[in-house]
């Protein structure tokens, strides 16, 4: 990936953060790698991650579209056992198709709403 590629996303990044800042919801947060695709819904007032899923827990679940999904799916259910519904979605820089709208998909589909 080229350095001009890295730096457009970590603008956007800034720039979705700076907008999801003013509400006090969890923040729910989508990181994707070479090989993995990570969840984790994060409490801005603590600094505390709350709850967490990626595509390392198991061998079974891959990294492409249907892994996304599967692990939006796994964190969305976590969070609604802790009683969490409404979240905000950060999906920190990426854009949104492919992996990252799987895995908001999965997210809903366990009853997240953001």
């Amino acid at each position: 990936m080229s350095s001009d590629k890295i730096i457009r996303r970590i603008k956007r990044s800034r720039r979705i953060k700076a907008r999801l800042a003013r509400t006090d919801l969890p923040r729910l947060i989508v990181h994707r790698s070479l090989q993995h695709i990570y969840g984790q819904i994060i409490d801005d007032n603590s600094g505390k991650v709350l709850i967490s899923a990626s595509t390392l827990r198991d061998k079974k679940v891959h990294h492409n579209i249907a892994g996304a999904n599967q692990v939006g799916a796994e964190l969305g259910s976590k969070a609604f056992k802790m009683g969490i519904t409404k979240v905000k979605f950060d999906r920190r820089g990426y854009k949104y198709h492919g992996q990252v709208k799987a895995f908001a998909e999965g997210a809903r589909s366990a009853g997240l709403i953001f």
